[in-house]
């Protein structure tokens, strides 16, 4: 509540303006009691009509004012909710982006994006709605007792008396209620953790007739989720049937001891009317409070579970902008890469590199070879810092990587991994991903050289047709040319290639071997390697097998004197 309350003190003008509305809106209310006494004791019980008059004039006045502040607490508070929910979506996904693969590793996706959608939701209706009826109702409650004070002290007495009833259920049934709420959310997130999956992957699921396992495995789910409701549904269901029978029994026993006041002459009839009208408006602020704490509570969960996210922390350290400038100069066009006495594992107790060292010289076409598990793409994460070695240290251009800001880092190395990644974007702005501030003719330029423009042109509305979740409207090679024609764009001196054209086609492979050889001139290459094409365009190649460097050399000189390398060029290379 206190990190909810802080994204609302950022709109202090308009939490001020809610809070004089909502006071406004309250006394009001109030004071329609005082009409309501002045009409009954001098326009019914006198018989004077114009006082009746009157009274109906300043009691429609009163309502007015009344309405017009409450529409301003309303639009208020509706508007904070709204605006604090997009707060927080902005603040939990802008520290989502700077934690490392690992924690989604742990998370599944589906997950968070449940916490980013029904828990902010909940929040915007906790703090636009319930809130501020929660406020309304405290303010309504506290003015209602002092005027049934000034009206009857006895009587206010009994209301006192009752109150502390209503306070147990509220002190009982509440923590149940947000307890059973947040049990209630994170069943919702696992369905949607699920739905993310196998609609993600439904190709799969329909290619293995797997419909009916998933839909019964989903219906589990759902009837777990349901049954949590119905925990959380009871003890709320409970809280304010509690409150609500106490309140009204309590109201009931009231006026009854009102009209025997009436009776015995030491009340008037508008004064019992007035004090029934508050105390029917305090049980109802009673009522109002006990309903929305459910909601309140369920906020609370609500907040948990995103806060949780906010608080996770960063595997990965990134100095300071001052730290590197302090320290380091710009790395050069194409830095030296040194990988020194490292060790690393994904667990502590199980090492896939055990002193690693390798040497990858400016400028140098380096090709990564070995069976799967080596550790060669283990090797790419490390050196974008996705992870940090346990011991050892990699060095760009005899500068420590974890001397230098992640941003700094990762904006000398382009990518383009075995699997494409394609955004549901255009073409255009899928090529850009490498350099936003790069033009439309920049974009067209790099499209040609990785030998997508042809097929881009074909399409229905060119560099302006929306490729869709996933890049689903392109075949694997054409998504494998995007990814390539990103990387040309963004032009950075160190390239990151896994196995890059894995997915063309023997023609399209040797037009865009052709652009990928243009592309390395002048940079640090490192190319995971399968086909006997890449490492025959390399300057260098090591053979990797279980995390430990077992070959170095050209082609030529591995068939010669390495027999792991010998027998992969055979069985996969030249297959």
């Amino acid at each position: 509540m206190k990190w909810i309350l802080a994204h609302l003190l950022n709109y202090k003008t308009k939490v001020l303006g809610a809070i004089i509305a909502l006071f406004v809106a309250a006394l009001a209310w109030l004071l329609l009691g005082q009409g309501i006494k002045y009409a009954i004791d001098n326009g019914f019980i006198e018989k004077a009509s114009q006082t009746l008059n009157n009274a109906m004039v300043l009691v429609l006045a009163i309502t007015f004012v009344a309405c017009l502040a409450t529409y301003a607490r309303f639009y208020l508070m509706t508007w904070l909710g709204e605006r604090v929910s997009a707060d927080i979506r902005n603040q939990v996904y802008s520290h989502l982006l700077s934690l490392t693969p690992s924690f989604f590793a742990e998370l599944r996706t589906g997950e968070v994006i449940s916490r980013f959608t029904s828990d902010t939701t909940i929040i915007q209706t906790v703090v636009g709605m319930s809130l501020s009826m929660t406020l309304r109702s405290i303010v309504t409650f506290v003015g209602a007792l002092a005027l049934m004070m000034f009206s009857s002290p006895l009587l206010t007495f009994c209301v006192i008396v009752a109150v502390p009833a209503v306070l147990i259920p509220i002190k009982v049934l509440a923590p149940q209620v947000r307890r059973f709420a947040k049990e209630s959310q994170d069943k919702v997130a696992d369905l949607g953790a699920r739905i993310d999956e196998s609609l993600h992957e439904i190709m799969t699921v329909q290619a293995y007739t797997a419909e009916e396992s998933e839909r019964m495995h989903f219906s589990k789910k759902v009837e777990s989720a349901m049954k949590a409701a119905e925990r959380r549904i009871h003890y709320r269901s409970s809280l304010i049937g509690c409150i609500m029978c106490i309140s009204m029994s309590a109201i009931i026993f009231i006026a009854w001891v009102g009209a025997r006041q009436v009776l015995s002459g030491s009340m008037t009839v508008g004064e019992l009317s007035a004090f029934l009208f508050y105390a029917v408006m305090a049980g109802g602020s009673v009522a109002t409070i006990s309903e929305v704490i459910g909601e309140v509570q369920r906020g609370v969960g609500a907040s948990e579970r995103l806060y949780e996210l906010l608080n996770a922390r960063s595997a990965i350290d990134s100095p300071s902008i001052n730290t590197e400038v302090n320290a380091l100069q710009v790395l050069p066009n194409a830095p030296r890469i040194d990988i020194s006495k490292v060790n690393f594992g994904y667990s502590d107790d199980k090492l896939l590199f055990d002193n690693l060292n390798i040497v990858i010289n400016a400028g140098e076409r380096l090709a990564l070879v070995g069976p799967s598990g080596a550790g060669k793409t283990t090797l790419f994460q490390l050196l974008l810092r996705f992870y940090d070695p346990q011991e050892g240290t990699i060095y760009f251009d005899g500068k420590p990587i974890n001397t230098l800001s992640l941003a700094y880092l990762r904006q000398h190395i382009a990518v383009v991994t075995q699997e494409p990644v394609v955004f549901a974007n255009t073409v255009m702005e899928n090529i850009r991903y490498g350099k936003p501030e790069a033009s439309d003719e920049d974009v067209i330029n790099a499209a040609k050289q990785a030998f997508a423009h042809e097929f881009i042109d074909k399409l229905d509305e060119r560099y302006q047709t929306q490729l869709g979740e996933r890049g689903i409207k392109l075949s694997g090679g054409q998504k494998q040319r995007i990814a390539i024609a990103r990387a040309i764009l963004a032009d950075r001196p160190i390239l990151l290639l896994d196995e890059a054209t894995s997915a063309l086609d023997a023609m399209s492979e040797r037009m865009v071997q052709q652009a990928i050889d243009r592309l390395m001139i002048g940079k640090t290459s490192i190319v995971i390697a399968h086909r006997l094409a890449t490492v025959q365009h390399a300057d260098r190649i090591i053979v990797m097998d279980n995390g430990q460097v077992v070959g170095s050399g050209t082609h030529n000189e591995l068939m010669k004197s390495d027999t792991l390398y010998r027998e992969y060029a055979e069985l996969q290379l030249l297959s």
